[in-house]
């Protein structure tokens, strides 16, 4: 499997076929069995696999886990800034805190709300907003439509395009939602028990 530098690449397939597994062994909270996971910038190509979290994150990958994963009892801005960890990203939080309510700006309104007291839908903002704010050049989005309205799911599907296009970002996303998931895609995978049986 490939992913090409400014594409957007979907892992389609049911719950329990491995997509939020794959994505886990590409940031280092899962050590794969076997294989290879390279990471190659500008002809400098590096195994991910062995690496940790915080070294993927490092080395310019992001990832919008599954079920979203915000600090409830921290506001929408803490949240947002507890994305910046990277060095690079530090220096420019200012800046990356204001494209984010640029892209959300419902998120700005709300900076000091509690992220616990929003909707599903807010969260799933809050939650690709802070991958953002690392400032990376891959961002890993796991099933962005998980317990979102038909509706929702589209406008945040938009989103993730708007990002992406705005950042100049690859982007990997897993996604259960065929329909949605070919608006954004420039290419797919079929994972099916753990196998790429489709491109």
């Amino acid at each position: 499997m490939t992913v090409g530098s400014g594409e957007t690449v979907v892992l389609l397939g049911s719950n329990g076929n491995g997509k939020s597994t794959l994505m886990k062994c590409i940031t280092g909270l899962i050590k794969p069995d076997k294989g290879e996971i390279i990471l190659d910038v500008d002809g400098h190509k590096t195994d991910l696999v062995g690496k940790t979290p915080e070294e993927v994150v490092t080395a310019g990958i992001s990832m919008v886990p599954e079920g979203r994963r915000l600090f409830p009892a921290l506001t929408v801005e803490e949240n947002l800034y507890l994305g910046a960890y990277r060095k690079v990203a530090r220096v420019k939080i200012t800046e990356n805190l204001e494209f984010v309510y640029e892209v959300f700006p419902r998120l700005k309104e709300r900076r000091s709300q509690l992220a616990g007291s929003m909707s599903g839908g807010e969260q799933q903002m809050v939650a690709v907003a802070r991958g953002i704010m690392s400032d990376p050049a891959i961002l890993l989005v796991d099933e962005p439509s998980v317990g979102l309205a038909p509706n929702l799911v589209s406008h945040m599907i938009g989103k993730i395009r708007e990002l992406k296009e705005k950042k100049n970002l690859t982007v990997l996303m897993a996604e259960q939602n065929f329909n949605q998931a070919i608006k954004i895609a420039d290419r797919g995978y079929i994972i099916v028990h753990g196998e790429i049986e489709f491109t």
